[in-house]
Parts: C-alpha cells; structure tokens; sequence
C-alpha cells in the first residue's frame, strides 16, 4: 500500500480538484454510454482528452496524476469483487482450458508478432492482454504492472481505444456470424464470452440471444477476467528477472494484485452479501472510468495519431487469432 501511504490529509487537499475534474469527466461519460450507447471506456478516455487543457493546471496536475494511477489499480484490485471459483468450477474444466489456452496463445502470438512489426515486446503483452482478458480494464491492469516508460501512457490509451472499438464491432458482427453458424446456445455462449474484449459487450451479445447464452457468456467471460492474476504475475516476475539492479524491481505481487486475489477468495469462501458483490463491481468501473479519464486528460491527440497504422493492423490481427481459435476449439467438439 506505499503508493497509497504518501497520500497523507494535507496531500488529500491538494488532489481534490484533479480527482474532482477526473470524476465529473467519468460521470459525463456514463451519462452518454448509458443514454446514447457505447463502451463507457472509450467515451470517458475522448471526453478526458478533450479536457487535456487540465493537465497544465497546476491544481489539477496531482488529482488528475493520483486518479490515473492510483485509482486505477483500486480499481482493477475490486474486479474480484465480480469473481468466484464456484462459477468457474460450474462450466467444468473444457471451458476453462479453452480460456487458459486462448489467453496464452494469443498473448504469445501478440508480443510476436508486435516484435516482427518492429515493436517492443511489452507492446504485444499490453494489446495481446488486452484482446485476451477483458480490453480496457485489462490494458488498464497490464499497463499498471510494467516500468516506467516515456512511451507507456501513449500505448495504453491507443489500446484502450483499440479494444474498446473493436469490442464494439464484435457485439454486432458476432451474432451474426454465430446464427450463420448455427450453433447451440450455449456453444454461442461460450463463444462471446471467450472472445469479445469488453464484459459489458458480452453480456450485451450473450442475453440478446438467450437468457441461457448469457449466462454462459458471462461466466466464461469471468473466468477470462481471472487470468488477469496469472498474466500481471508472470509479466512482474519477467520484469523483475531482467531488472537492471534490486531498486528497480516491482514487487512480486503488487498491492492491487493481491487486494484482487484476496477478494476472489473472499467472495468464493465465504457468503458474500449480493449487495456488497454488486457495490463492488460499481465501485471498481466507477474506478477504473474515473481513471481511464483521467489518463485521457494526461494525454493529446496529436500523440495518438503519431503512433502509425502498424498497432491498428497488430490489434486487428489479434482479435481475428481469438476469434479463430475459439472457433475451431467449438468445431471440433473439443468444448
């Protein structure tokens, strides 16, 4: 909990306009998703940098620094509140390792390919997570377990909106394809559930099939979100092999990491109220917008523009590998 010790009262006083100006940026943003449509994600990251002006006011600057890196990972912490072991064990253990199976591979085949385009590795991992796990609160998650780096806050909002647009594409074109294909409603289930990016799209895909197709949607879904665990552990533990002196290693298991492990156990040993399940899965999107707006704020167009069209391609190629897999896994019976 150091990053959330240095925040003492008098420190408290001085973020209040930056978290403010970030909050109100993620209620706008919630007003246009739930009136007009949309990933929350994506409209909270374009409103945020549209309000880049704030990042140059000296009030604002801490606020807004303290929403985009310390409420994000409150944030991706309380994500076990939407987790537990008993739904996983419900779908039996084919599900599960089609989902073990589709993460791992597409986030190999990510950093390889990000490689072969010219890119860092790290940038393969943040998409390939990203596509893989559960889009912007994956990218959000990933992004807050890697070092420090000049380019790191350009990347993780271009895949934010990325797998946030892509995500939404898929809520439309999938249905479509999957009724061509003439699969059984839970088969489709699973199918949305373990390649659409963002939860809200699934459940969106699932229930607009089926009440059943929902449910199986959503529960795969959730099980992607739990290898959000595995994947921060082993990314911290490369990072930390390859450290350059002890200073400069993260800690096995950061502090976010292990909130989010606590409360899946929590949530799966013990009778959670379905209250306190659901106001900690608002507490965590509220959270996790809060602090993708205020990256938004920390960021200008003209850098997202200045990435090129390779990551548009990589990210493209990505999801059409998931959806890929996926697919054969169910065409030859093997889920």
């Amino acid at each position: 909990m150091a990053s959330l010790s240095k925040y003492r009262p008098q420190a408290l006083a001085g973020i209040g306009p930056g978290l403010l100006a970030s909050l109100v940026i993620a209620v706008a943003a919630t007003f246009l998703a739930d009136h007009y449509g949309g990933p929350v994600m994506l409209f909270a990251l374009l409103l945020g940098m549209a309000m880049n002006f704030l990042s140059d006011v000296d009030r604002c600057r801490p606020g807004v620094q303290f929403a985009s890196k310390t409420v994000l990972r409150l944030g991706v912490a309380m994500l076990g509140f939407r987790i537990t072991l008993q739904q996983i064990a419900a779908l039996g253990w084919k599900p599960v390792a089609l989902v073990i199976a589709l993460v791992t591979l597409t986030i190999l085949a990510s950093i390889w390919l990000a490689r072969r385009m010219g890119f860092e590795g790290r940038f393969g991992l943040l998409t390939g997570g990203a596509t893989a796990i559960c889009g912007a609160s994956a990218a959000a998650a990933i992004s807050a377990a890697l070092p420090p780096d000049p380019q790191k806050e350009r990347n993780t909002l271009f895949t934010i909106i990325g797998v946030s647009t892509l995500s939404t594409l898929a809520m439309i074109i999938y249905p479509v394809l999957i009724q061509l294909l003439r699969l059984d409603h839970v088969h489709y289930g699973m199918f949305i559930g373990a390649t659409v990016h963002d939860v809200a799209q699934v459940v969106g895909a699932g229930y607009a099939i089926s009440p059943e197709a929902g449910d199986t949607a959503t529960v795969v879904k959730l099980m992607r979100v739990a290898m959000l665990l595995p994947v921060i552990l082993a990314t911290t533990m490369v990072i930390r092999a390859n450290g350059a002196g002890e200073g400069e290693r993260p800690p096995l298991l950061p502090w976010f990491l292990a909130v989010f492990l606590a409360l899946v156990a929590l949530n799966s040993l013990l009778p959670v109220p379905a209250f306190v399940q659901e106001a900690g899965g608002a507490a965590s999107r509220w959270c996790l917008v809060t602090a993708i707006a205020a990256l938004g704020v920390r960021t200008q167009f003209k850098e997202m523009l200045d990435i090129g069209w390779k990551p548009v391609v990589l990210m493209i190629v990505e999801t059409l590998i998931i959806a890929g897999l996926a697919l054969a896994a169910i065409g030859f019976g093997w889920v």
